[in-house]
């Protein structure tokens, strides 16, 4: 079987690493370029996304943010799954709020802004702090504000109108301003929905962030109440949608309840420990739930955390002598903030997952992990 994704990014890579054992051959449409490529080899250039499509079984996506027509010209190919609708309302914040109060789905109280009118309609029906976040290509805490007190109106409304004078996709920009939630932590889950109905979830993780960018993840053998509220709010979405594949919700739990913060209909970051602590990883099981194979375990199998790499392209190599911890990098070339790679820490029992943690910690240099060394410390 032959698998576009569209995107060449580090998901792609392990989407390709995970499926090679079951035989699929698995090229990425890189949207820069606009050629399908080997997402192992990136010189490896196979065409343009006519002859990708055509190459074809099923095509899927590392990314929400497409551009209307390759997900017009996929969907119209009859093998893309999940839909180009369940992708749209990833990369659309109005879409996903519209879809929340379908599914009848907890989250914040939220105005839509799309000009000065909704901008000053938002500050007077919300209590500050506000939180302004861009309904298109916002992500890793990138077009975002924050109202605090009334007089950061008036700036902040002329720095959002340059933000949309300045956009450059087909559909108009906007905001979603939230009122802030003061959560007690953030956690997600990520599951699949198979073709046929069939839903699996992991254990759900908490997540741990460094200015806006997810640094921590740690699965969780969560309260069984919590686990099931998390799984009732996905089954409602990836029913809703008909999805196919692997998505992500990030939920703010606020005493026993799951208010929904976003949704990723894609294999994601806060999901990453699945390779060393699961039967089966989100990157195999979003390609199994697209290609039309039986899904995998999705059990915790022994207590993982991931700490991401960000902005480093080297860990002291003595991080590997710690049993186990697995390293993996996207071969990106090294940027200030950029997802360069994961660590994955596992351990028999909670308190030698924890011991494990410290010790990885303990080797990171502090002038690029002080957050997550502070963060892992105390938990």
């Amino acid at each position: 079987m032959n698998v576009l994704v569209l995107g060449s990014g580090q998901l792609a890579r392990m989407m390709a690493l995970a499926t090679k054992p079951l035989n699929i051959e698995l090229r990425a449409y890189d949207v820069a370029s606009q050629q399908a490529i080997n997402p192992l080899a990136n010189d490896q250039i196979f065409g343009d996304l006519a002859t990708g499509i055509a190459h074809a079984d099923v095509i899927t996506a590392e990314f929400e943010h497409i551009e209307h027509d390759v997900l017009a010209l996929c969907e119209a190919s009859g093998k893309l799954r999940p839909s180009s609708q369940s992708i749209k309302i990833g990369g659309d914040r109005r879409l996903e709020k519209q879809l929340l109060a379908q599914c009848s789905v907890n989250n914040a109280q939220h105005v839509i802004v799309e000009d000065e009118q909704s901008f000053n309609a938002a500050i007077e029906s919300l209590s500050l702090p506000i939180i302004l976040k861009s309904a298109l290509a916002g992500y890793d805490g990138k077009g975002q504000w924050r109202l605090k007190s009334l007089d950061q109106a008036s700036q902040i409304w002329l720095e959002v109108a340059e933000f949309f004078a300045g956009s450059t996709s087909d559909v108009p920009q906007g905001l979603v301003a939230e009122q802030m939630v003061p959560f007690d932590r953030e956690v997600s889950l990520v599951g699949m929905r198979s073709a046929n109905g069939e839903i699996k979830v992991y254990p759900l993780t908490e997540n741990h962030h460094t200015d806006g960018v997810l640094s921590v993840s740690l699965a969780l053998d969560a309260a069984q109440q919590l686990q099931q509220k998390a799984t009732e709010v996905f089954t409602r979405i990836t029913n809703s949608l008909g999805y196919v594949g692997t998505l992500a919700i990030e939920f703010f739990q606020v005493g026993d309840q799951l208010l929904v913060n976003e949704i990723a209909p894609r294999v994601h970051n806060s999901g990453h420990w699945t390779q060393q602590g699961a039967d089966t990883c989100q990157f195999e099981n979003h390609i199994r739930a697209v290609c039309g194979l039986p899904l995998g375990g999705t059990q915790l199998l022994r207590p993982t955390a991931m700490i991401n790499i960000l902005g480093e392209d080297t860990v002291a190599n003595d991080i590997l002598a710690i049993e186990g911890v697995s390293v993996h990098w996207y071969g990106k070339t090294k940027r200030a903030g950029r997802k360069m790679g994961h660590i994955n820490v596992s351990g028999n029992t909670s308190e030698q997952l924890q011991q494990r943690l410290v010790a990885v910690a303990n080797l990171l240099p502090e002038s690029a992990f002080s957050d997550i060394k502070s963060y892992i410390r105390d938990h």
